[in-house]
């Protein structure tokens, strides 16, 4: 009984034995790497793939997929852009950023709710038409941005950047909110089991709605702070932010199933874990042509770790189950 407890806290420990690794192997290898100045840049970066991965994560809670979030960070972007360069007010260039996400992400909660189309095919159609859309608005020109932007990038709160910051503070109250509010809850029980939860008075329609909608609101909210460390739209702005944020969460230890998972310390790892392996590559030279080649990879294992873990978890709990009549 006690080794299928281990060996079961063992699996649930992944990501943090992930990260632990990819720190202490890029330690020994770079003598910069464990910096405290490289490390509050490896958050700084992580922070704008980090939120929209915070998103993603409730979308994924709930069985579905947001492939969108990279086409809604494209079109948040260039219109604030145009908005930016036209003279507008920065707080104003803000609010539509975020209202575009919403937009966008209640465009997605529309269709998968009321006509039962596979989230998977609901949100990869708006990301060819979001990108479709802002390559158009853009005329696929790159846009260089008023100085505001890196201005806020460079901001400090009590000393900590203003990405970290930000990416912290939406961590753990969504955290707080998975799992301390009847919301958080009631996302859980629609991963696990939507029709069940259905039964049980959950208005699961509801719920997927408003999780999509947080996703597209995180997402432009990722682009703000990517637009921060930028300083310009260009036509491959927010480009496999979906594919990053899609790892960075089951890496986190999210299940593409649904019904379990966390952001902390889950997504916020796999966020940072996604972005210490860039990080790392770069302060040992390593060929910026092998990079696609990482990421693919970095997908591939955390979709091949979550199906291991998941059919690991199932029959230790199955072992448990026996066990413990015998005990008895």
């Amino acid at each position: 009984m006690k080794r299928v407890g281990s060996a079961e806290r063992v699996l649930r420990q992944t990501p943090v034995i992930l990260f632990l690794v990819v720190l202490g192997g890029f330690g020994l290898l770079s003598g910069s790497f464990l910096s405290v100045e490289n490390l509050v840049n490896i958050g700084v970066q992580a922070a704008p793939a980090g939120i929209v991965a915070v998103g993603m994560t409730l979308v994924l809670l709930t069985a579905g997929v947001d492939l969108s979030v990279g086409a809604i960070m494209f079109v948040a972007a260039a219109v604030a852009g145009k908005m930016a360069l036209a003279g507008q007010p920065f707080w104003l260039v803000m609010l539509t950023m975020l209202g575009i996400g919403g937009v966008f992400g209640g465009v997605n909660g529309f269709f998968v709710t009321r006509t039962g189309v596979a989230p998977f095919i609901v949100t990869l159609a708006l990301l060819f038409v979001g990108r479709g859309f802002a390559l158009w608005l853009t005329q696929t020109r790159a846009m260089n941005l008023p100085e505001v932007f890196l201005q806020l990038g460079a901001t400090r709160v009590l000393g900590v950047p203003l990405p970290l910051a930000v990416f912290l503070g939406i961590a753990v109250l969504s955290q707080f909110v998975l799992m301390r509010t009847q919301f958080g809850r009631q996302i859980y029980a629609v991963g696990h089991n939507r029709e069940t939860a259905r039964k049980a008075g959950v208005e699961t329609g509801r719920i997927l709605a408003i999780v999509y909608v947080v996703s597209g609101v995180c997402a432009a909210l990722g682009a703000i702070l990517a637009l921060g460390q930028l300083g310009a739209v260009t036509p491959k702005f927010g480009e496999n932010y979906e594919f990053k944020a899609i790892s960075a969460a089951v890496l986190g230890g999210t299940s593409l199933f649904g019904g379990r998972g966390a952001v902390l310390p889950g997504t916020v790892l796999g966020a940072l874990l996604i972005q210490s392996l860039e990080n790392g590559l770069v302060l040992l030279n390593a060929d910026p042509y092998l990079y696609p080649l990482i990421t693919s990879a970095i997908i591939f294992t955390a979709v091949l770790l979550d199906s291991v873990r998941n059919a690991l978890l199932a029959r230790l709990q199955r072992r448990k189950i026996r066990l413990e009549p015998e005990l008895g």
